[in-house]
């Protein structure tokens, strides 16, 4: 590919995302959606504006490095451990409800064992994208919702992570057991490495230089790159390395810096993700898997705020808070997304399953965002008694 479509093709994915994430906004619909609808439309299966999606799909994965990383910049180990106790019964009861009723239905709908597997595993999970633009920023900061959101949405990106992780230990050669192993093996000594760098190396840097922007800004990168690379060289992915590098970091002083001066960078390559999932959908296939799609996205809206709703009833939540945050975690998450492709890639899921799952998540979305901003408070509510900043 010359420079000259390079740049053709990165106009297209981002003045076409801007306009229909224009369009997405006046619909009360996540830009998340605007950005993959581009991909189907100008993509190889579309009107094949960009004719070739992979090296931008190259490019994109680093989109979702920076997302675990600043999922891991979050992770404060104290916070974490506090979080732990106020939401792992909500967080695992809910997915394992969900992960049983989700492969029971992709069984019931003709896929094999291992299909249905995967599929119910990726069907655990909720939007933190959704779950959280959606909600205001001062339920987000000061309310005990924006707490409880945060608990459960942050322990599902775990379990989404031990998920990423199975599945790549499937991929592996040798596979299964004995690469399992190994990853177990290379996992602690990956972490320890990451704290001493960052206790002995990092953060006297971080501090010392604490006044130039520019350089904690580009030594932060290079920390998230390198030890996603030594991730890489030890066997793990390169995202599991960027989780752990933000982890690692958590605890500094400056990691919330780090994370507000990281998100611009984060949301290009996520933009570049989404297109070049959405140009990799055949939508050849769009016959044969719009149905189980639909019963899939289904099943979720309906089963997920009332499990959530019970759940959170058990914990001693009000009968209000159960309803809403129930409601607004409706939906299937965006890591779903990364496991379909991911168990795709490695052999775990059929290409007919993935495009199943990538479908149901979309329309998950699509429809969970129009109920939230019909019914609650949002930052861009139809009505003006329940928009709210």
């Amino acid at each position: 590919m010359n420079d000259s479509s390079v740049v053709f093709a990165i106009f297209v994915v981002f003045a076409g995302a801007a306009v229909l994430a224009t369009l997405a906004l006046y619909a009360r619909q996540a830009m998340i959606v605007a950005y993959i609808v581009v991909g189907i439309v100008l993509g190889p299966s579309g009107l094949g504006v960009v004719e070739d999606a992979h090296w931008i799909d190259e490019i994109a994965k680093i989109g979702i490095m920076f997302l675990l990383y600043l999922l891991g910049l979050n992770m404060v180990p104290a916070q974490l451990i506090q979080m732990l106790r106020e939401a792992t019964l909500v967080t695992l009861g809910s997915s394992v409800m969900f992960f049983i009723a989700a492969t029971g239905a992709a069984w019931a709908l003709g896929f094999g064992l291992q299909d249905a597997l995967v599929i119910g595993a990726a069907m655990m999970f909720s939007s933190t994208i959704i779950g959280l633009k959606l909600l205001p920023t001062t339920a987000l900061h000061h309310q005990h919702m924006g707490q409880v959101m945060i608990s459960v949405l942050l322990l599902q990106d775990l379990l989404a992570i031990l998920v990423l992780l199975v599945l790549q230990g499937y991929g592996a050669p040798g596979g299964g057991v004995a690469a399992g192993v190994r990853e177990l093996l290379a996992l602690p000594v990956l972490i320890g490495i990451a704290y001493m760098f960052e206790h002995y190396v990092l953060e006297p840097l971080l501090i010392r230089f604490d006044q130039i922007h520019e350089y904690m800004f580009l030594l932060v990168i290079a920390w998230c790159l390198s030890i996603a690379q030594l991730a890489h060289v030890m066997g793990l992915s390169h995202e599991i390395g960027a989780f752990i590098a933000g982890v690692a970091l958590a605890a500094c002083p400056a990691s919330m810096f780090i994370a507000d001066s990281l998100r611009p960078l984060r949301d290009f390559f996520l933009i570049l993700f989404f297109f070049s999932l959405g140009a990799g959908l055949d939508l050849s296939l769009l016959r044969s898997t719009l149905a189980p799609a639909a019963a899939l996205a289904a099943l979720a809206m309906v089963l997920k705020p009332w499990v959530f709703r019970q759940l959170f009833l058990r914990s001693r939540e009000t009968l209000k808070l159960a309803t809403e945050a129930g409601v607004r975690l409706g939906q299937v998450s965006e890591f779903s997304l990364l496991v379909a492709v991911l168990a795709m890639d490695v052999g775990a899921l059929s290409r007919q399953a993935s495009y199943v799952v990538q479908l149901a998540t979309v329309l998950t979305f699509v429809v969970s965002s129009y109920i939230i901003v019909m019914w609650y408070p949002t930052p861009i509510a139809v009505r003006d008694n329940l928009r709210q900043d």
